[in-house]
């Protein structure tokens, strides 16, 4: 099977230098570069990213946490990181704090093992795993029972999230009557899951060929 991207990313970034970096360290990843925030709600209205890296001092003199609360409102699920050599502590700690905040803070020079350990747990756990944690928080609160339009739409996400978490550096393709067995749904759910996956950009076609 051929090479295929890991997940992708929207970089927010001015720099060419950092963008070097970027390329190097995050390779394996489908990269998205724009170099203001401006630029990035462009990018979001064409496709939303599984995670964005947005730097705070960008082109035209823009301010990365001013953008914040927009792309948090069009991308409310999209976990960011928010890259910085400028930003003080409380700053920092006010970009992480409230409804639009940043997942992470990330000082300048970037640390490639910090880089590559952020960027790993904010697609495992931030993101899709954080909002399938919310709604299944939810459910419990309002009593929502097996079998319940809301309850089979938060078990396919999780499902999904599952999927993608596997399958990103699996190298095998999926076998769908083990998954079927394991996740307790028929065939015919998986193959579901894997097309929207493939179909939304965040699973690679090269993993479920038969989505084309």
């Amino acid at each position: 099977m051929p090479d295929r991207f890991l997940a992708s990313i929207l970089i927010v970034e001015d720099d060419p230098q950092q963008m070097r970096l970027y390329a190097q360290v995050l390779g394996s990843y489908r990269l998205t570069w724009v170099a203001s925030a401006s630029a990035a709600m462009k990018a979001l209205e064409e496709q939303v990213p599984d995670l964005i890296i947005l730097d705070n001092m960008l082109a035209q003199g823009e301010l990365g946490t001013v953008f914040l609360p927009r792309l948090k409102t069009i991308a409310a699920h999209v976990p960011i990181i928010m890259i910085s050599g400028t930003l003080d502590i409380a700053s920092q700690l006010k970009a992480l704090q409230g409804p639009f905040a940043a997942h992470y803070v990330i000082e300048k020079p970037v640390s490639v093992p910090v880089l590559e350990e952020t960027v790993k747990t904010a697609l495992d756990e931030c993101g899709l795993g954080e909002t399938v944690r919310a709604l299944r928080s939810l459910e419990r609160a309002e009593m929502i029972e097996d079998g319940d339009r809301e309850r089979l739409f938060t078990e396919r996400l999780a499902r999904q999230h599952e999927l993608l978490k596997r399958f990103r550096t699996a190298m095998e393709k999926p076998n769908i009557s083990q998954l079927a067995d394991e996740f307790k749904v028929d065939r015919k759910t998986i193959r579901r899951d894997l097309y929207d996956l493939v179909k939304r950009g965040q699973l690679d076609a090269a993993v479920y060929p038969e989505s084309d």
